[in-house]
């Protein structure tokens, strides 16, 4: 999984990762089966856990920051997106190195994400309304998924938690927030 990977490359001490998930989610077991399944060969512990407001985020958070080497994996989500700020917050607070799928985390002051270009799917949507509104059939148009993903890292919340992200990692980088 891309984002344990990332983690581990950003904050190679981390052993424990916590997973901030909503259970109503409908693709949340799926991103938990892979992780579970990718994690000793990163030699990580997988420490997931279900969230349904803020005061269960907060006391996901805190409860994962009282142990060591601890860093956080944040799973795409309506719930996630709304309490973001929050997440953010806490992540810093506690020190938590944190990974999210959406650019959108980063530049509010989160580590690193790597997701899909919602700007991209987006335009491409653009071009199927286009097509509908010219009398193409729907059914008739192509199923497409998302080919173009990005990474994005914010150096300024690294070095405010002692990590210096490694150049090759920069060197990948879609965009670098400072």
């Amino acid at each position: 999984m891309k984002w344990l990977e990332l983690l581990k490359e950003i904050a190679p001490h981390v052993t424990r990762a916590g997973i901030l998930y909503d259970l109503e989610q409908p693709t949340s077991p799926a991103y938990l089966k892979t992780i579970e399944a990718t994690a000793p060969s990163f030699k990580v512990q997988i420490l997931p856990d279900a969230v349904r407001d803020a005061g269960t985020i907060e006391r996901a958070i805190a409860t994962l920051a009282s142990g060591t080497n601890s860093g956080l994996l944040v799973l795409p989500g309506a719930l996630m997106t709304r309490h973001r700020d929050l997440i953010i917050s806490l992540a810093a607070r506690h020190r938590l190195p944190s990974i999210s799928a959406f650019r959108y985390y980063v530049a509010g002051g989160g580590l690193a994400s790597y997701g899909v270009d919602n700007l991209d799917l987006y335009r491409r949507a653009a071009g199927y309304v286009d097509r509908v509104l010219k009398g193409e059939m729907p059914a008739n148009l192509p199923v497409q998924f998302a080919d173009k993903f990005e990474l994005v890292i914010n150096v300024k919340t690294a070095k405010t938690l002692g990590l210096e992200v490694p150049v090759s990692l920069l060197a990948r980088t879609d965009e670098v927030i400072e």
